[in-house]
């Protein structure tokens, strides 16, 4: 599949939800670390992304502990990172704030990272797809499961062109680190 018609360069979106989280008593929600199996497979997302030559040029990370540490994993994994933007609006954001903050990046971006939460992310994702092959769209419809990544094409101008439907959900995976 190549990328949604448009006018402009091609652009990919990459979303990241979160490695697998811990839940510590008398830890609040926006500190809780990852937990074992998190530590295993957000090494893995990165490997993934660098295999599959999706690599962005500019991450945008909640500023959830969970989050932060997932980037912080993933990335660990390429030469050199990409930069990164912490933005506590990528916390709890529905797919309407998320979309906002992409329409934010700065056009010289041609594959920008989310990395983030359900419900969220995924709410995001089937609001961007508008057309993709059907058992991945159903994929997601059915889980978006912790370290997923899901990547859309489109082509636009700029970032705040992007509109519901004008994405093309190209690939949907969940890398898993080794287990032990």
């Amino acid at each position: 599949m190549t990328e949604r018609a448009g006018a402009g360069p091609p652009r990919r979106l990459v979303v990241l939800r979160h490695a697998k989280s811990a839940r510590p008593e008398g830890v609040t929600d926006h500190e809780r670390p990852l937990a074992p199996r998190g530590r295993r497979d957000a090494p893995a997302a990165g490997h993934a992304l660098a295999e599959a030559d999706r690599l962005p040029d500019l991450a945008l990370c909640s500023t959830a502990v969970r989050a932060r540490r997932t980037w912080e994993l993933a990335a660990a994994q390429w030469g050199t990172p990409p930069p990164v933007r912490h933005d506590r609006r990528l916390y709890h954001g529905g797919a309407a704030e998320l979309l906002a903050v992409v329409h934010e990046v700065p056009a010289e971006v041609g594959t920008l990272l989310l990395v983030g939460h359900n419900p969220g992310l995924e709410d995001l994702v089937l609001t961007l797809a508008g057309d993709g092959p059907d058992d991945t769209l159903g994929r997601v419809r059915a889980k978006f499961p912790t370290s997923a990544v899901a990547v859309l094409s489109w082509r636009g101008a700029a970032w705040r062109a992007l509109a519901p439907g004008g994405a093309l959900l190209t690939s949907l995976t969940v890398p898993r680190g080794p287990r032990g």
